[in-house]
């Protein structure tokens, strides 16, 4: 399944940056140098189907720099999906199943720095971490969490008191990873753990 996604995304990017056309109705009639004048009589996810005086039906990609609208038709569109709907479906899809990773920006003071793990015995080495490196890896941890935290409410066999018990763990989970909000250069990606009253 995750194949499918990952060329499905890669489909309707290379569809997006090539697209010079906007969407045009059932009924528009258009011009083209090789088969004249015609009418789109489907409109399609990447193509229009159009009857053309000259060469009968043709169907053509809706990037075709050749095809000149004539005159517009009228009405509203069809009832299919556009481009930008399937987009936008896919997207909310892929953010439903954490499969689309967040940028999270990491604060400027952190950028190119490094973290030291060094032990209390001088006679070992100590560990250096670049801190975009330490950093990634805490964004994947909160970014799991959240997966876990959506899987336990959205699933059906657990009770709501069960829901309830397991979102404290996470919760708890989230406070106990609060040191690292330091990291972070905006608020609105913090760890927020219980909330003291």
């Amino acid at each position: 399944m995750a194949s499918f996604f990952r060329l499905f995304i890669i489909f309707v990017l290379r569809y997006k940056n090539n697209q010079t056309m906007t969407e045009l109705l059932v009924g528009t009639r258009v011009k083209h140098p090789r088969y004249g004048e015609g009418i789109i009589s489907k409109d399609k996810i990447t193509s229009y189907e159009i009857f053309f005086e000259k060469g009968g039906k043709v169907e053509l990609t809706k990037n075709n720099t050749d095809l000149e609208v004539v005159e517009e038709a009228t009405g509203s569109p069809k009832n299919s999906l556009t481009l930008n709907e399937i987009e936008k479906v896919l997207e909310y899809v892929l953010d439903k199943h954490a499969m689309l990773q967040e940028v999270v920006p990491l604060g400027e003071k952190w950028s190119g720095g490094n973290m030291i793990l060094q032990p209390a015995n001088p006679s070992l080495q100590a560990k250096e971490v670049p801190i975009e490196t330490f950093f990634h890896k805490i964004v994947m941890v909160r970014d799991r969490l959240r997966v876990l935290e959506q899987n336990i409410n959205s699933h059906s066999r657990l009770t709501d008191e069960e829901k309830v018990d397991l979102q404290q763990y996470i919760t708890r989970a989230y406070g106990s990873l609060t040191t690292f909000n330091v990291l972070f250069s905006e608020k609105e990606h913090y760890f927020v753990g219980q909330k003291t009253k």
